[in-house]
């Protein structure tokens, strides 16, 4: 069945639990995603197994990248028949292992030192409600920010090198508790692109988990234009559409309302009003399937004090202010990864 992962090369990752499974989505872009391979198959500290899942790619890049996968002995390729997108993909690769963490690395993306992987697992592994880590997203040269790929509010610009509670993870390099994303059921597969890491991460915050981005843990990001959704394109359309099927989910009508406004405002200004209409519309017809979201007292105040607190004009910033903790710095000595069952 097209739907069913099938091993195309390498060796299937071990059936008991380790410490960490580094996932890659592959579609297209064969050379970046050789690319991502060898480093994370380079990574040291950590028993770790790399596990890609192709989504549909060309039979020639495919045999590309089983060449590739037969190098090292702890990487395995499989392949599906089409493409399920971002959330759909990362179930299924993550389903394939038994990683106590499972970090995932885009496939036009490198880690930026060969340590980040065992690092991030220890975090996640030493701090029982840790649900995700973001990673600093660097740009091609590898010192400057990809700005491109900053998920947070701009207000945090200044403190991307350093850490912080979040309510969302950037995808393109970030670190999950499998116990997290195994009890939360995943991502949500309707989504296919765009905002499933805050959909995600917003249910894990309601369920007890906390999100934060380290800055001391990053990858370089080669941005490339092959395979994207062009903004012109589909990719507004699913920002659009997807963004109001979490407000409602967790706002009901007036979330979606307010934010349809925004976005209505924003499509007139960017000359993108009919692709707005047909986003705002679906969604609308989407959101009567979906199921509707509880968020208590406590998860409401730990979005505003992460989120919508650094989105306000600078005095209403000061609102709830005194509550507001940083996210804990990791300990300079952290104890050696767990390996084994």
């Amino acid at each position: 069945m097209p739907s069913e992962p099938r091993l195309l090369a390498g060796t299937p990752p071990p059936g008991h639990a380790y410490d960490a499974d580094i996932v890659i989505l592959s579609h297209h872009r064969p050379r970046e995603t050789i690319a991502a391979i060898r480093s994370a198959a380079a990574q040291t500290g950590l028993d770790s197994h790399v596990i890609v899942l192709d989504q549909n790619s060309p039979p020639g890049m495919r045999a590309a990248l089983a060449t590739v996968a037969t190098e090292f002995p702890h990487v395995a390729l499989y392949g599906v028949g089409q493409n399920f997108g971002v959330p759909g993909g990362r179930n299924r690769v993550s389903a394939l292992g038994h990683g106590r963490t499972i970090i995932a690395l885009d496939n036009d993306a490198v880690f930026a030192a060969r340590d980040t992987a065992a690092r991030a697992a220890i975090r996640i592994a030493g701090t029982a409600d840790l649900a995700a880590i973001g990673f600093r997203i660097l740009a091609a040269d590898g010192r400057s920010l990809d700005l491109t790929s900053w998920g947070y509010p701009k207000r945090l610009l200044p403190r991307a090198d350093g850490f912080f509670a979040a309510t969302t993870f950037v995808g393109c390099g970030h670190a999950l508790s499998r116990a997290c994303f195994e009890r939360l059921g995943g991502y949500d597969e309707s989504l296919f692109f765009t905002w499933e890491e805050y959909e995600f991460a917003r249910r894990a915050i309601a369920a007890g988990w906390r999100i934060e981005h380290h800055g001391d843990l990053a990858v370089i990001h080669e941005v490339s234009p092959e395979a994207r959704v062009n903004w012109n394109a589909g990719r507004w359309h699913q920002y659009v559409r997807n963004r109001l099927l979490i407000a409602h989910d967790w706002n009901g009508l007036s979330g979606f309302l307010f934010r349809a406004g925004i976005y209505l405002a924003r499509g007139i200004n960017a000359c993108r009003l009919r692709p707005t209409l047909d986003a705002i519309a679906e969604a609308h017809a989407l959101a009567r399937t979906r199921p509707r979201h509880q968020e208590t007292a406590e998860t409401r105040h730990y979005v505003f004090r992460n989120e919508i607190r650094h989105r306000l004009p600078g005095g209403a910033r000061l609102i709830g202010a005194g509550a507001t903790a940083s996210a804990r710095r990791p300990p300079t000595a952290a104890p050696p990864a767990p390996t084994g069952p």
